[in-house]
C-alpha cells in the first residue's frame, strides 16, 4: 500500500517547485494537496488536470484562520496520511497543530524563510519556534537555515534536514532562439550593451539599491547599456528604489512586473547581478543557480547558497553594500567575457547534478521513506 503524503500549502498560485514534486512523486506515494489562497490558483488547476487530489480552501489571513483550521482539520482527519509536509508559514501554523492533535507521525515542515523574522518582523519568532516544536521533521533549504534553526533557535539537529531546492535544468538548455530574439524585442534589448539583469523584489535586504549607483557608473563607460530590472515595483522599498531610478535616463532601464519565461529572460542579459545585504537574508536563493545554468557571467554577494557557491568561485563575489565593488566587478566581466563564460562552464556539470530537481526528489523521498 502506498504512502499517503499530504502537503499544505499557503499563499501559492503557481509555483514548479510543487509541480516537479506531483510530476515526480505522484506514482509513488498517494499525494492530496490543501491549497491555502484568497481564490482558486494555478497550481490548482495544473493538479486537477494531473488526476491529483486537491482540496482548494479560501483564505484570507488571520480573519479566518479558525474556520480554515477546521476546514483543513476536517479533511486531514478524513484522509489520515501517514506524512502531513507543510509548506509556508501559514500552512505551517494551520497544518502542523492538526498533525499533533491526529498523532500523524511525520509531521513535516519545510523552512522556506531565513533570518526575515529575526531582522525584521522579531513579533514573528515565536511562531517559528512555535512550529519547530511541533514538527518532527524539519527541512532546511540551505546550510544557512539549518544554522539558524540550530544556533538562533536552538532546534535538535537530529529534527533538521537540509535539501536544496532543485531546478529542472532542461529549462535553461537548449532554449529556441527564435523565443530569445522574441523576447529581447519586447523589451527592448537589441542593439543594447551590456545589458545587467537582476531578478528581485523590491525590498532592502536584496540590496538593489546598490546595484543601481553601480549602472550609473557603467553608464559613464557604455552609455547603450540597459538595466534590466525583473520582478519589479514589489516589495517595502519601492519608493527607494524609484528614487534611485530617478537618476537614470528612463532609456537606459526598464521594469517588469512579471515575465512567465524567466529561463529565456536570463538569455537576454549580458551579465546578471544579485546582492544580498548579508550572508543569511537569503534561504536559499534560486537565481544563483539559475543564472549560472543559464551560462550568465554573474555578480554576486555570497547569501543563502551563494556561500557555497563562492568556495567554488563560481562567479564574481563582491562585499556586501559596496556599489563601488559591485561597478568594478560588472566591469572586469566585460573586459574579460570570454574567461569568465569559460569559467562558468567547468562549474556547470558540478552544479547541474547538485541542483538538479532530480537530486532534490531523490532527497525527498529518503525523508519520506526511511528517516
Amino acid at each position: 500500500m502506498k504512502l499517503k503524503i499530504t502537503y499544505i500549502i499557503s499563499y501559492i498560485n503557481k509555483a514548479l517547485e510543487f509541480q516537479w514534486v506531483a510530476d515526480y512523486l505522484c506514482n509513488e506515494f498517494d499525494f492530496t494537496f490543501i491549497l491555502l489562497n484568497p481564490n482558486k490558483s494555478q497550481l490548482g488547476d495544473y493538479l486537477i488536470k494531473k488526476n491529483i487530489s486537491v482540496y482548494e480552501v479560501e483564505y484570507n489571513g488571520k480573519k479566518n484562520y479558525i474556520s480554515t483550521f477546521w476546514k483543513c482539520f476536517k479533511i486531514i482527519r478524513k484522509i489520515k496520511p501517514d506524512i502531513l509536509h507543510c509548506h509556508l508559514i501559514d500552512a505551517n501554523l494551520i497544518g502542523l497543530p492538526i498533525g499533533k492533535i491526529l498523532g500523524i507521525k511525520k509531521n513535516i515542515y519545510t523552512r522556506h524563510h531565513s533570518s526575515l523574522h529575526h531582522i525584521y518582523h522579531r513579533h514573528a519568532i515565536k511562531y517559528d519556534k512555535l512550529c519547530n516544536r511541533l514538527a518532527t521533521h524539519i527541512v532546511a533549504v540551505s546550510d544557512v537555515v539549518k544554522d539558524i534553526l540550530v544556533n538562533w533557535e536552538n532546534v535538535s539537529e537530529k529534527k533538521i534536514f537540509t535539501i536544496n531546492h532543485g531546478i529542472d535544468i532542461n529549462l535553461f538548455e537548449n532554449i529556441n532562439i527564435d523565443e530569445i530574439y522574441k523576447l529581447k524585442h519586447k523589451y527592448n534589448l537589441t542593439g543594447k550593451y551590456p545589458v545587467i539583469g537582476v531578478i528581485s523584489r523590491y525590498t532592502e535586504w536584496k540590496g538593489i539599491q546598490y546595484i543601481i549607483p553601480a549602472f550609473k557608473e557603467i553608464l559613464k563607460k557604455y552609455p547603450n547599456a540597459k538595466l534590466v530590472l525583473a520582478n519589479a515595483k514589489k516589495g517595502d522599498f519601492v519608493k527607494q528604489i524609484e528614487k534611485l531610478l530617478k537618476e537614470i535616463p528612463t532609456e537606459n532601464y526598464i521594469e517588469i512586473e512579471f515575465e512567465p519565461q524567466n529561463n529565456v529572460l536570463y538569455k537576454g542579459f549580458d551579465i546578471f547581478v544579485h546582492t544580498p545585504i548579508d550572508e543569511h537574508s537569503e534561504a536559499f536563493g534560486q537565481i544563483y543557480i539559475e543564472a549560472l545554468v543559464a551560462e550568465i557571467p554573474s555578480v554576486f554577494t555570497a547569501s543563502g547558497i551563494g556561500n557555497y557557491l563562492k568556495n567554488i568561485q563560481a562567479a564574481e563575489f563582491v562585499n556586501y553594500k559596496d556599489s563601488k565593488a559591485i561597478e568594478n566587478s560588472i566591469t572586469y566581466i566585460i573586459e574579460n567575457y570570454a574567461s569568465v563564460l569559460d569559467q562558468i562552464k567547468s562549474n556547470k556539470s558540478m552544479l547541474k547534478n547538485e541542483f538538479s530537481i532530480e537530486n532534490k526528489i531523490e532527497k525527498l523521498r529518503n525523508l519520506y521513506v526511511n528517516n
